[in-house]
């Protein structure tokens, strides 16, 4: 194998020729400082390294010819102050000479220096080294031109005598860096031909593609300096991190495997350059990618754009310069934080030479005019709807901080099916539940994975809805038989929707959502809030209940908006969607008489249409049954029906709400249930008043105190205190003889 040590070697004697050659009038004749950059050893033997040292050898020695010319016209070389002013015999020589300085050849010193390097470089590649410079001229489809003028841009970042050198022949001290003059002249370039002149705009690949950077536009275009990015000077020294100015968009996620994933891996394979990944809210598209890649030794750079970001073009061009650099595949989204031109910009990269695989994502359908080429569109609803046992097994497998005992509990995707998460976002919750499970010095059990689910939520509901934590289960409910089995029923139909609308094809079609919704309708207080709360805790979700205020607007589609705003956030959160006092949002359409009639039944209309393409877990409460619209019984999942609690049950609720209270042992439970034809929550109101009571006075409830809170409810509700109910404890009531 061809060593580059000693090509830099070689191409230092051919530099020393080159300099013999060059007849170096009026100077020494002498090597620079510091020698040919190649004759310095390079570290470990870098191949790739002296490659490019053996390019800038080339440089140099062109450079060195310059300069003689340099000498051969400048009358006061030794002139202290050169560059510092224009005296007035060097205006009358501007004037009295040719318009420009003539093109001449490359001196053959020069040529066989280059021939040198470059032969070298083949038999390196040959035996599979694979050269930075030669890579970078490959991915961003530089000409060799490019390739030289990149090179006179980056000199001075690399070896500083280039420095001084560009000072003198510009006959300026304070221009340090190569001109786009200058560049042309070192590079046998003519400044009037405009297919040199070319190779400097912003269009061109080298611009384009963030190699070189153009300074002083305000200059006149020949004078403006060149300077390289320290990001790709950084990667032709064998820098591999990615630009700083990107890290926070940068995302890293975990593989999902499917379907999807083996599809997008053989279009890129197959040289398809483009694909568009629909998906529901979270990092879809970036699991199906990374995982899709790897399983072909690829990979991915997920690029994920903040909203509202002001300068999402710019932070995506050095996104795409960084993949074509470390030769990776742009995972780039959402979409829909992009205008049309910076997204016709963006696929456009795809069409260069050496162009760029490129993965874009969002919520919304493909747009024809976003590319003039042909896309694969890929729709990822299903793999974020598919079971996750396998991720869920790979994040619980991996060691980390907190990891500590297991509970048989929490085996994988137990107790968690209600969660559709991304890959990335389980195996945070994993580390957050291993988190708060060495928080309390427990086993890891589904009780944490189903809180660390819950910290993965989002803001989406923001300020349109109440986030409510779970604190009541099914023992908490005291319901007759049937509104229990329809509430277990409820929990079902989430726990087992995969299984019957994906495995046994119930799926419904016309784009329709998947959204399990129910109705709980009843009187005031007879437990819907706690049942649609204990729902949620059964799914280990949280439940949110939706703020009327927040939603209701009095001018026109503003309401309509904000509930577009609750479905949508609502989809991008794993909870229970609790809408209080449903009649007020969902009541019936009337006869139109005038224009607040139209734009009132517009907005049932759009929640009907609405819930259609919902996809989540909704419960809709509501007191007056009759008052919602007909229409919205088709599209609810189950109704059920709360009545007032018998007997036996409010001996129950008796029971369970004083089951913290110190009572008297004259209290009678079995009295106040048969007694009192009240529902749950009354009973609860009571019980919190007399505690109020007992703590202020004795610090125990007695049977006088339970009867003046029974009282108080009573007058609250608008119902007469009666000796007929109260029977024998009525002289114990406030104010009675």
């Amino acid at each position: 194998m061809t060593n580059f040590t000693d090509v830099g070697a070689r191409t230092g004697g051919a530099a020393a020729d080159a300099r013999a050659a060059g007849n170096l009038a009026g100077g020494s004749g002498g090597p620079m400082p510091g020698g040919p950059a190649t004759e310095r050893p390079v570290a470990g033997g870098d191949p790739s390294l002296g490659h490019l040292l053996g390019r800038l050898a080339v440089l140099e020695a062109r450079v060195r010819a310059a300069v003689a010319d340099r000498r051969q016209t400048d009358p006061e070389p030794d002139d202290p102050f050169r560059g510092l002013y224009v005296a007035d015999d060097h205006v009358d020589r501007l004037l009295a000479a040719a318009g420009r300085r003539p093109i001449r050849p490359e001196p053959a010193p020069v040529a066989d220096l280059r021939s040198t390097v470059e032969g070298a470089a083949d038999r390196v590649e040959a035996v599979g080294a694979r050269l930075r410079l030669r890579t970078l001229a490959t991915q961003f489809g530089l000409s060799e031109l490019d390739l030289e003028i990149l090179l006179v841009a980056l000199a001075p970042d690399l070896d500083a005598r280039f420095e001084k050198l560009f000072c003198y022949l510009h006959d300026d001290v304070a221009r340090r860096r190569a001109s786009v003059g200058l560049a042309l002249e070192l590079t046998g370039g003519d400044p009037l031909d405009a297919a040199a002149r070319a190779r400097f705009d912003p269009a061109a690949p080298l611009r384009r593609g963030g190699l070189l950077l153009v300074d002083d536009d305000d200059r006149p275009f020949l004078t403006r300096a060149l300077r390289v990015p320290d990001r790709v000077t950084g990667h032709l020294l064998g820098q591999s991190e990615v630009d700083a100015s990107m890290m926070s968009a940068l995302r890293e996620s975990a593989p999902l495997p499917g379907p999807e994933g083996e599809r997008l891996a053989a279009a890129l394979v197959a040289g398809v350059r483009l694909v568009y990944c629909r998906q529901p809210p979270g990092a879809w598209a970036a699991a199906v990618a990374v995982g899709a890649l790897a399983r072909h030794g690829r990979q991915a750079l997920v690029v994920e754009l903040a909203p509202g970001d002001p300068r999402p073009l710019e932070l995506l061009r050095t996104a795409v310069r960084e993949a074509r650099l470390l030769d990776r595949v742009l995972v780039a989204g959402p979409v829909e934080e992009l205008d049309l031109p910076a997204i016709r910009e963006l696929t456009g990269y795809e069409r260069e030479p050496g162009g760029l695989a490129l993965v874009l994502y969002g919520g919304v359908p493909w747009n024809p005019a976003w590319s003039d080429t042909g896309v694969l569109g890929l729709d990822l609803h299903a793999a974020a709807r598919r079971p996750a046992e396998g991720v869920w097994a790979d994040a619980l497998a991996v060691a980390g901080p907190g990891s500590g005992p297991m509970s048989t509990e929490a085996g994988p995707g137990t107790g968690l099916v209600a969660f559709r998460l991304p890959p990335d976002h389980i195996h945070r919750a994993v580390a957050a539940a291993r988190g708060l499970a060495a928080a309390d010095g427990a086993a890891l059990s589904g009780r944490y994975l189903a809180a660390g689910a819950r910290m993965q939520n989002g803001v989406g509901l923001g300020r349109l809805a109440r986030r409510v934590e779970p604190s009541v289960g099914w023992a908490d409910l005291v319901l007759p038989a049937l509104p229990l089995a329809g509430l277990r029923h409820l929990a079902d139909r989430v726990r087992l929707r995969e299984q019957v609308l994906g495995d046994w094809q119930l799926r419904r079609g016309g784009g329709r959502g998947e959204s399990v919704t129910a109705l709980f309708a009843g009187q005031p207080g007879t437990g819907k809030t706690m049942a649609a709360e204990v729902i949620a805790a059964e799914l280990g979700l949280d439940l949110y209940v939706i703020d009327l205020s927040s939603v209701v607007d009095k001018y026109i589609g503003e309401t309509e908006k904000n509930l577009e705003r609750v479905f949508a956030g609502a989809e991008g959160v794993n909870g229970v969607l609790f809408f209080d006092e449903a009649d007020a949002l969902f009541g019936k359409r009337s006869e139109v008489s005038d224009a607040r009639d139209r734009y009132a039944n517009l907005e049932i209309a759009y929640l009907l249409q609405r819930m259609e393409t919902f996809d989540g877990l909704a419960v809709l409460a509501t007191n007056l049954r009759a008052n919602l619209d007909d229409a919205f019984a088709r599209r609810l999942s189950l109704v059920v029906e709360f009545g007032k609690p018998d007997v036996l049950e409010r001996r129950q609720l008796w029971a369970k709400c004083l089951a913290g209270v110190p009572l008297a042992a004259d209290v009678d439970l079995d009295f106040c249930a048969g007694a009192f034809e009240l529902a749950g929550g009354d009973i609860r109101n009571i019980a919190v008043t007399v505690a109020y009571v007992a703590a202020a006075e004795a610090g125990i409830a007695d049977m006088s105190r339970l009867m003046r809170a029974v009282q108080v409810e009573y007058r609250k509700l608008g119902r007469m205190c009666v000796e007929a109910e109260f029977g024998r404890y009525f002289p114990l009531l406030a104010g009675v003889a």
